[in-house]
């Protein structure tokens, strides 16, 4: 089974079951985001959290199987995001990666912030002038070796 097929039989059962993400990441006691992102092929699983959360939706050991196999990040991804939400990111980053970049290297000095020692949580911040989305990021920084 491919992470694609993995995903679309993930989120039909989920559905069939009325589920949240939330309900999900709980059953197999990983954070909503990275239990989500592997979900939906961008992560994996031990067997052990594999076969907790297909035991959960009713879906065999091949979806468990395709939770733990590694996943080529990003593959799915289109150059250009069509997806209205996914290309307001890309625009974020159009928009305010130079920024990013310069601040970080300020605070920091040179390099990046990891995507592998990483976190991320996404809120709901109520406002009478329209709920906001919060996404909070927490990578550790990673300087550039000199050789």
């Amino acid at each position: 089974m491919t992470k694609t097929e993995m995903t679309h039989a993930i989120v039909a059962a989920k559905a069939a079951k009325n589920l949240t993400w939330s309900h999900l990441a709980q059953a197999v006691g990983l954070s909503e985001v990275y239990a989500t992102s592997c979900c939906l092929g961008e992560n994996s699983l031990s067997a052990e959290e594999a076969a907790k959360l297909a035991s959960l939706l009713d879906l065999g050991p091949d979806v468990a199987q395709a939770l733990t196999a590694y996943p080529s990040k990003g593959e799915a991804s289109p150059t250009i995001p069509k997806e209205p939400l996914q290309y307001r990111f890309q625009e974020i980053l159009y928009v305010y990666g130079g920024t990013l970049k310069a601040l970080i290297e300020e605070k920091f000095g040179p390099g990046i912030m990891s995507a592998i020692d990483f976190t991320m949580h996404v809120d709901k911040v109520e406002d009478p002038k329209g709920d906001r989305v919060k996404i909070t990021m927490n990578g550790k920084f990673l300087g550039y070796k000199k050789w």
